[in-house]
Formats: structure tokens, sequence, C-alpha cells
């Protein structure tokens, strides 16, 4: 008989941290890595220096929140902008800045673009989430879903920026596993990476053109000074 393939909490949790990462990674174009020791806790907070929150319904229900230090969000900040191509000038210069809590709270949606992505491909349901909040706190916070989670799993895992800076991902859900019944094909191409390849792909159709108009420039200017 077929052994049928599980999917538990923890392998979500597992999904989730690889969003987180290579999201950031990707973003800040600096390593984030993550623990591989999950915690086991009893209830999730926002804690100071920023915190950010975002619930999950439909397929499953969840809560996901980070909490950043001010050193972890000023060296995500500060990296994002600058591969964005603003100067050292253009930069807030303290973490409780608006314009730090609104780019932690787009790369945190972009973590969530991505993970509820995968979510729908590998296990093929379908999950909704609310606009992440991010918030500068100077106290902590306790959170809790606004439902009745039968067998609730709480878990915390550290993540370690490229500077040794600590942040924490900390995940609320009820007890369950997805248990493949039949076999079916899992879709491995991910939007994000097709709009990535077209957009390089069409930056180089248009850097070639204009390489060769200058190459052709350069010709004709050494032939005007030889006379030819």
């Amino acid at each position: 008989m077929r052994k049928n393939h599980t999917i538990t909490t923890d392998d979500i949790l597992i999904k989730l941290c690889h969003s987180l990462a290579d999201v950031l990674s990707r973003a800040t174009e600096s390593h984030i890595q993550y623990s591989a020791m999950v915690q086991k806790i009893n209830k999730t907070s926002l804690k100071p220096d920023i915190g950010c929150f975002v619930l999950f319904d439909g397929g499953f229900t969840g809560l996901v929140v980070t909490n950043f230090s001010a050193s972890a969000a000023m060296e995500l900040y500060q990296n994002y902008m600058l591969r964005m191509g603003f100067s050292d000038n253009d930069l807030a210069i303290h973490h409780t800045a608006d314009d730090v809590a609104n780019i932690l709270g787009e790369l945190m949606n972009q973590v969530v673009g991505d993970f509820t992505c995968k979510i729908g491909r590998e296990l093929k349901i379908s999950i909704t989430q609310n606009q992440p909040k991010m918030l500068a706190l100077h106290k902590q916070i306790i959170l809790s879903i606004d439902t009745n989670l039968e067998r609730p799993q709480v878990r915390r895992v550290s993540f370690t920026t490229a500077n040794n800076n600590i942040f924490y991902l900390e995940f609320a859900m009820d007890k369950t596993e997805f248990i493949q019944l039949e076999p079916f094909e899992v879709d491995e191409q991910d939007p994000d990476t097709i709009f990535e390849t077209a957009y390089i792909a069409n930056q180089t159709q248009e850097i070639s053109p204009n390489k060769n108009i200058k190459d052709n420039n350069e010709n004709q200017d050494l032939l005007d000074q030889l006379g030819l």
C-alpha cells in the first residue's frame, strides 16, 4: 500500500522561513540565515524595536509576527535603499522614521506574497492575508488570533543578518496535517522568477543595440581623425 505524503505545521513553518530568508537576501543583496533550532512558545507578541504582524485565512488560519531590533531594521533598510540607487544622504538615520517602517512593510509584503504563492503551488490550497502592519514599539504587545484554535502551535525562529544582527519570526496556527491522497504535479515555475528572467533578457536586448551604436560611433571618429 502506498504511504500518503503528509505536510505538518512545522513543514509549513519551514516554507515560511525559506521565503523570509530568500526574499530579504535578494532585496538587500546580503546573506540572511535562520537557526536550525525552533523554539516552542506559548504566545506571540510584538516586541521592541520594530514589530510586524500578518494574519492568514483560508486553507488555514495563522498569525505571523516579525520582531526587529533597531540595528537589524536599519541594516535591512539601508542595504535595500542603497541597492535601489539611493545615496547615504537620502537615508533615514533612526529606526523610528516612517521611511524605515514603510520599507520593512514592503519587504514583509513581498515575503508574504512569496510564501502564499509557494503554498498555493505545493499544497494546492488558497490562503489570503491582510497587509503587513509595522509598528515602532517601546513595550511588548501580546497578540492573539480572533478565533478558537483547538490545538494551537506557536513557534519562534531566530534570523541573523550579514552583520550578525538578530531578528525573530513568530508563527501561530492550529496544529494540522495536509495529507496527499493522490499524486499531482507541482508547478515549479515561480511567477516572480519568470518576470525577473524576462526583465533581465529585455535589459540585455536594450543594452546590446546601444553598445553597437557606441562602437560604431567610436569607429567613425577614428576614421575621421585619419582623414578617411
